[in-house]
């Protein structure tokens, strides 16, 4: 079976164009064109990744990109014709591995396509037999699972990949572009306010759960999981 693609789009003709490119790349394709025929193409094809356009009848690309989230953690490419830096920061925040603005470049998104699917495949298939752990705090990237004092807490995927980073290297100071460098991949063309906002969002989940170690900021520098004790 080769890899397989869902592609959300409700403009049939960009449907097509990405099937026929894609499947002349040796990749398997379905199309959807609203959001509820997405999220049910999603549960029974199960597809190795997901080109989701925002703007969608029934249930937009946000909508679509929380469903998925809750169940999995296949890639997601946004495809939009929105650019806006705000948009780019939500579909993050919701878990999306990275963001194309049309009219895109169909060699580009076939770049990114690929370098989206190397870093989740040496994701999912490296050696997690260690899950890290500090006081009151576990972190499985393999299982994309957080437990706080012995108990899960839900947490989208960015934030566990980072946080994930920034624990197995504790004590070490990282810029805000070397964590979009690590974390979101070296094709990511993002903002670095991208990573301010998942720390915050970090921080709220972690406030008072030890007082042995911290997410610290280093101003005029980055972050880094320091520990205290």
């Amino acid at each position: 079976m080769g890899t397989k693609i869902l592609v959300v789009d409700d403009d049939v003709n960009i449907c097509d164009l990405l099937r026929l490119y894609f499947e002349k790349e040796g990749y398997e394709v379905k199309c959807a064109n609203d959001g509820a025929e997405g999220v049910s193409f999603f549960k029974m094809y199960e597809p190795d990744l997901v080109l989701l356009d925002i703007m969608l009848p029934k249930k937009d690309g946000w909508q679509v990109c929380r469903e998925i989230r809750e169940s999995s953690s296949k890639p997601v490419i946004m495809i939009t014709a929105k650019g806006d830096v705000f948009d780019k920061v939500l579909g993050l925040e919701l878990g999306a591995d990275d963001f194309v603005v049309k009219p895109f470049d169909m060699k580009e998104l076939s770049a990114r396509v690929k370098a989206v699917l190397r870093r989740y495949s040496a994701h999912d298939n490296q050696n997690d037999d260690e899950v890290i752990k500090f006081d009151n705090i576990e972190i499985s990237h393999q299982k994309y699972e957080l437990k706080l004092r012995g108990k899960a807490v839900d947490i989208p995927p960015k934030e566990l990949e980072l946080l994930y980073f920034l624990a197995s290297n504790f004590n070490r100071v990282f810029t805000r572009d070397q964590l979009l460098d690590k974390v979101w991949g070296f094709d990511y063309l993002g903002d670095s306010r991208t990573v301010d906002v998942h720390v915050k969002r970090l921080r709220e989940k972690l406030e008072g759960v030890s007082d042995k170690w911290t997410l610290k900021t280093v101003w005029g520098v980055g972050y880094k999981f320091e520990l205290l004790q």
